[in-house]
């Protein structure tokens, strides 16, 4: 008895296993690969960060309004501070689903495949993806981070073991990257111009190394050192500006898609207070003129109760440039004016021996030449006492300057205000936070749920989860 039982048992697995084969082939779609390829994945994957970067949540709806370039003349919640730990997922969620995980995949395609400039271009893109997180929240998931397999619930990293990790990284991906290498396909924002692809990664070494350098100056001259000793060159004109160029609908920039449909924003009064006082050309690229005469620019209060942005009212006030949102405007991830900001700091600081005047002024002109707009204005408006270059206060100059070159770019933009302190900005008296402007974004109500003990870690570490709570780079 016992020996039919297995001999019955056998058969059953036999057919099982027979099953299971035929199942599994039938489930094979012959009209698509089994292995992900690297050139989609990489056009891809690339588009959905830079969506996330540039969209509403990230963008328009909180660190354009936290950094006062960009203000709400409805549904004022936001430009009020008025969030939830719900608010806050988007950077979060697609970051870390499909960011780094579609970066990691073609980390390891391009090993597979023998083609190290795959690997290379989507580290440095991971790279950028780590610094957008750590920039909004702190401390964050890195070492464990995307590895699912090995870690549901990955630890959170400090926030400077993080920016030295990343940067540990870009060396790394500099010294893959190979001009006579292998090509790559898929790639959306160079083109397979690998010589470009080395020169952001310079640039964006730079602008980690500034991110640390009032908590570590130390740390941030060493990684300064080691690009010059390599050789390395940086972005060298708005030609080689790392960004991305978006096209007409479905795949036009996420501004303009959001106009479409909604007309929740303004510039803020801030910035066009700021350009107008300096008689700056600027301003017609950056905002609209208003639809009721006498037709000028005018910008919404940052701040406003929905009943004070409504007494302004929608056609009383300026939407942002026709530039910013026509549906090919490109989403701008690091210029020519702010390298040549940032060249300039770090000659101010005393990191490198080249002159910070002169990089001050040709930081204002590639900003100016990224819109188009030359002549003779250009130095006129540089030779103001307002705009001259400050050496004694290197960090007034420079901070309000490049704020105002950033425009467009939110996070960026908030980061650089939070870590150079200029422009001082003032939050209204309807905001929630008693006269603060947020400093980071609060983490998603998920990790509390899904990541629990490794949340509360880094709470415990860095601070309370709020949105006042400064990050270790923001030193003052």
């Amino acid at each position: 008895m016992k020996n039919k039982k297995i001999y019955i048992l056998a058969i059953l697995l036999i057919a099982f296993s027979s099953c299971k084969k035929e199942l599994d082939e039938v489930n094979i779609n012959p009209n698509a690969p089994e292995v992900a390829q690297p050139d989609y994945l990489l056009t891809g994957t690339t588009k959905t960060t830079v969506d996330t970067y540039w969209g509403v949540t990230n963008n328009m709806n909180s660190s354009l309004l936290f950094a006062q370039h960009w203000a709400k003349v409805q549904y004022t919640e936001e430009d009020r501070f008025i969030f939830s730990n719900s608010s806050f997922t988007a950077l979060w969620s697609t970051g870390y689903a499909q960011s780094i995980a579609g970066f990691n995949k073609i980390i390891e395609l391009g090993d597979a495949q023998g083609n190290p400039n795959y690997k290379a271009v989507a580290l440095v893109l991971r790279s950028w993806t780590f610094l957008l997180l750590t920039d909004a929240y702190g401390d964050i998931p890195y070492t464990q981070a995307g590895k699912i397999k090995q870690f549901v619930t990955p630890v959170y990293d400090k926030q400077k073991d993080v920016y030295y990790g990343i940067l540990g990284d870009l060396k790394s991906a500099q010294a893959t990257l190979d001009p006579t290498g292998k090509v790559i396909a898929g790639d959306v924002i160079y083109g397979n111009n690998i010589a470009s692809w080395k020169k952001f990664t310079n640039s964006l070494r730079l602008r980690i190394a500034l991110r640390i350098a009032d908590k570590d100056p130390a740390k941030a001259k060493q990684v300064i050192d080691e690009i010059q000793a390599e050789g390395g060159a940086y972005i060298s004109s708005n030609a080689e500006n790392a960004g991305l160029k978006y096209d007409v609908s479905p795949q036009q920039n996420p501004v303009a898609a959001s106009f479409e449909t909604r007309n929740d924003y303004r510039i803020s009064k801030t910035i066009v207070d700021k350009l107008t006082s300096l008689n700056d050309p600027r301003l017609p690229v950056y905002a609209s003129r208003t639809e009721n005469p006498p037709q000028g620019y005018v910008g919404i209060p940052n701040g406003s109760t929905n009943s004070e942005a409504s007494a302004i009212g929608l056609a009383n006030s300026s939407k942002p440039g026709a530039y910013f949102l026509d549906p090919k405007a490109p989403a701008v991830i690091l210029s020519y004016a702010e390298l040549l900001f940032d060249r300039a700091e770090a000659a101010a600081r005393g990191f490198t021996t080249e002159n910070a005047e002169d990089l001050y002024k040709q930081a204002i002109k590639a900003s100016f030449s990224q819109y188009g707009l030359t002549g003779s204005a250009i130095d006129d408006y540089i030779n103001q006492a307002a705009v001259q270059y400050d050496p004694g206060n290197y960090k007034k100059s420079i901070g309000q300057q490049k704020w105002i070159a950033l425009f467009g770019q939110g996070l960026e933009a908030w980061a650089e205000q939070r870590r150079l302190d200029y422009p001082q900005l003032t939050a209204s008296v309807n905001t929630v936070l008693n006269g603060k402007i947020p400093v980071r974004f609060i983490y998603p109500g998920t990790e509390q749920s899904l990541n629990g003990q490794n949340y509360k870690n880094a709470v415990s570490s860095q601070g309370a989860d709020l949105l006042t709570t400064k990050l270790w780079f923001d030193a003052f």
